[in-house]
Formats: C-alpha cells, sequence, structure tokens
C-alpha cells in the first residue's frame, strides 16, 4: 500500500467514525428537548423519563465525539500538510467559529445535564435549546469548509500561490448552503431513525414499557419528517453538482460519453474500461432532467477530461445507488409510519412493524457513509478542487502504514467502549422504568 492511499484511507476511517457522532451531535439534542417540553406541556412523566435518558445518551456521545473530532484536526496537518499550509488562512475562519460552537454547546449541555433540579423549567428547556442551536452551527460550519474543497472561492491563485484572500467569501461558498441543509437533514433522518429502532428492539422484548414505546414515536415521527423532505433537498443538490462538478456527477452516474436526453441508472456495476453498465436499468431523460430540469438537456460525460483525472467510478457510482436506494426506502417507511400512525395506530405496536423498525437502526447512517463517500471520492483526484490535487498536498512523513493501523486499532477500542457504556446505560434506564412500574 502506497502512502497516498494510506493517508486516505486513515482520513475516510476517521471521517467515516466521526460523522456518526457529528449527526448526533446535531440531531439527538433537539430529541431531548422535544421530550421535555412534551412533558411540560402534558405532564407525562414518561416524557420526563425519556427526556433525562436520552440526555445521558448525548452527554456520552458528545464526549466521544469530541475525541473523534480531535483526532481529525491532528490528521489534517499531520497528513496533508501542503493542503494546511494554503487552505488554513482561507478557511480557518468556519473551523474557528465550530470550535467556538463547541464550547457553547459544551456549557450549555453541562447546564441542561446539571441544572435540572435547580434551574427554572423554562430556563433549563432553553439550556436544551442551545445545545441543539450550537450542535447543528457546529456542523454546518464544518459543513462549509468541505464545500470550500468542492467548490473554491475567495482568493486569487496564480503561479505565485494564494493571494488576496477573502475568508468570509470562502465560508459562504456556493456549495455551502446545499450541502448544510442536506448534511442536517440527514442528520435528522438517521438519528431519528437510529433512535427509534433502538426502542423498536427493546419493545420486541418488553412489549409494555411505555418509555421505549414513547421513545420509538417521538424518535421515528422526527426522522421520518426528514426523510420525506430529504429528496427535495437531494434534487436541489444533484443540480449544485451538475454545475459546479460535472465530473463528479459523470462519475456518481456512470455517465461516459457526452449527450443529451440521459437517462438515469438504477443499480448496475460500472465498467470504466468498457464505458458500460452492467445489471442496471435505465430510466430514459431522468438524468438530464434531474441535473437541469430540462429532460433534453446537454449532461457532459467523463469523456471530457484525461482518463486519469477520472474520480474513482466503481466506488462513487456504488456509493450512490445506496445513498439513493436507502433514501427511498427511508421514505417509504416513513409513509408506511404515517399512514398507520392515521389508520391503524393500534399496528404501531404490532411484532412485524417493531420488527422493521429495529432493522432500519442503522440505514441512515449507511446512507450518511455512502453520501460522504460520494462527495469526497467524487473530487479525486483533488482536494481542492480545481487548484491543488491530493498527491501534492500528502506530508513527506514516512510510516504512514503504521499510523493507519494504530487508528483503526483505536476506533475498534473505541466502538466496544461505546457499545458496552450504551448497553449497561439501557439496562439502567429499563431498571428505573421498572421501579415507576
Amino acid at each position: 500500500m502506497d502512502d497516498l492511499l494510506a493517508a486516505r484511507l486513515q482520513m475516510a476511517s476517521s471521517l467515516g467514525f466521526h460523522i456518526v457522532f457529528a449527526c448526533i451531535g446535531m440531531a439527538m439534542p433537539w430529541l431531548m428537548v422535544l421530550a421535555q417540553w412534551r412533558w411540560m406541556r402534558t405532564g407525562d412523566a414518561v416524557y420526563l423519563r425519556l427526556s433525562k435518558a436520552w440526555a445521558q445518551g448525548v452527554g456520552v456521545f458528545f464526549a466521544v465525539g469530541a475525541v473523534s473530532g480531535t483526532i481529525l484536526s491532528f490528521e489534517l496537518g499531520l497528513l496533508w500538510p501542503g493542503f494546511m499550509e494554503h487552505a488554513g488562512p482561507i478557511i480557518g475562519m468556519p473551523f474557528s467559529l465550530e470550535g467556538t460552537a463547541f464550547f457553547i454547546e459544551a456549557i450549555a449541555l453541562g447546564l441542561f445535564l446539571y441544572g435540572r433540579e435547580r434551574l427554572a423549567p423554562g430556563l433549563h428547556l432553553a439550556s436544551g435549546v442551545v445545545v441543539g442551536l450550537a450542535g447543528v452551527a457546529a456542523g454546518v460550519l464544518v459543513v462549509s469548509a468541505n464545500g470550500w474543497m468542492n467548490s473554491p472561492t475567495g482568493f486569487t491563485y496564480g503561479p505565485e500561490g494564494f493571494s488576496d484572500i477573502d475568508p468570509i467569501a470562502a465560508m459562504l461558498n456556493d456549495a455551502w448552503a446545499v450541502e448544510a441543509v442536506h448534511m442536517t437533514l440527514a442528520a435528522f433522518a438517521s438519528v431519528g431513525f437510529a433512535v427509534a429502532g433502538v426502542h423498536a428492539f427493546r419493545l420486541l422484548a418488553r412489549p409494555k414499557h411505555q418509555l421505549h414505546r414513547a421513545g420509538l414515536r417521538l424518535a421515528l415521527t422526527v426522522g421520518v419528517l426528514a426523510a420525506l423532505v430529504q429528496p427535495l433537498s437531494g434534487d436541489r443538490s444533484a443540480k449544485s453538482v451538475a454545475q459546479r462538478q460535472p465530473m463528479k456527477l459523470a462519475a456518481m452516474e456512470s455517465h461516459f460519453e457526452t449527450g443529451t436526453e440521459v437517462g438515469l441508472w438504477i443499480g448496475g456495476i460500472p465498467n470504466p474500461e468498457t464505458r458500460t453498465v452492467k445489471y442496471g436499468v435505465r430510466i430514459p431523460y431522468l438524468l438530464s432532467l434531474l441535473a437541469f430540469s430540462d429532460p433534453a438537456a446537454e449532461v457532459k460525460g467523463l469523456e471530457e477530461i484525461p482518463r486519469g483525472d477520472w474520480p474513482p467510478v466503481v466506488v462513487c457510482h456504488l456509493a450512490f445507488q445506496v445513498m439513493v436506494g436507502i433514501g427511498t426506502l427511508m421514505v417509504g417507511i416513513g409513509a408506511l409510519f404515517l399512514w398507520l400512525r392515521w389508520r391503524r395506530p393500534v399496528l404501531l405496536d404490532h411484532p412485524k412493524f417493531l420488527w422493521l423498525i429495529a432493522l432500519s437502526t442503522p440505514v441512515g447512517f449507511i446512507a450518511v457513509e455512502a453520501g460522504w463517500i460520494v462527495t469526497e471520492v467524487g473530487r479525486q483526484p483533488w482536494i481542492i478542487y480545481g487548484i491543488m490535487r491530493t498527491e501534492e498536498a500528502l506530508t513527506p512523513m514516512p510510516g504512514i502504514q503504521v499510523s493507519l493501523a494504530v487508528t483503526l486499532i483505536v476506533y475498534g477500542l473505541l466502538s466496544a467502549l461505546i457499545f458496552g457504556v450504551f448497553s449497561r446505560q439501557i439496562a439502567h434506564v429499563e431498571r428505573e422504568e421498572a421501579e415507576h412500574g
């Protein structure tokens, strides 16, 4: 394994691990606040207990997310010094603001966790709202930096390098808003389904457990609403990519030759050597319509650039198919949930429905991971799109393979630790609930 591949794999594993906790940090506090608000509005003590249980989870995941985020920040400098040398002054602002949001989130979370019996109810609820706002703000600010890598702006680039730097323009780049909305909705959808799935799994063993029953319905409602809105964001994202990064779109859809009235592949395995796709179904006109709102529009193919500059087509295409397929599945589950809640609410407690939700626990996070693979791998071979190649930013430091191995071991141990702590926390919550009858 060469150094470039090892560095990319280390960054990918770190980002893939951290993004789960980033999503939890953006969405889980709002579930905690929503349960608290429901208790204040209805007086039903089950929502108070649910808010306390979810708040404990927020605390655990916040701590782990802080660790994995710190590792990522070090990796940017250690693995990609060429990137940070030039990009640091340009995109330092969103990272600095993200750090501020992180500290605000930490303070507000402390107030919510330990001020329950010390603060007035309204002030206590407000501290939870601040946790949620800071969590979303932190995620959006990091996405701003990533958007800049996909749509670099706010500087002049010439033979002498980067000059005329405008950090505000860089932060508010053309990709930022689209990516931020898509990521935020993905966070709420994935966390909503995951939390509901955990409660569904426990309900299968304890059908009368009121806390799990309330948790499932509240979390699934949030996840479903986000999942149903996500296709609108996805459509806007596709149009944005078509305008800014046409070769990424071509790789996502295994579109090799420029043409008009281009169809969209559903499934399939691309072969970049023969420029064909096997085992897929192509829907006529749909890619042109998706990219430019015109079924006859021209869509550029990968033939427009040298073969050595193509993104990894197979990885991009398969990841895109996974993301879209899971998104469609979540929309279907969401429609079923809303229909049952409206017409057959008794079936929400049926074991078949509970199994469906329990098995759906990881699907949102799988879609998030697939989406980030599309975003990051689809930009290759560029680390700053059209400006700096990934290999140009690589560190000369030896031993990257060792660093990769150590990183994977650390994340494995952290995963085992999280699973153990989370299992004990669930058992503790269930014991407390049993005491309440």
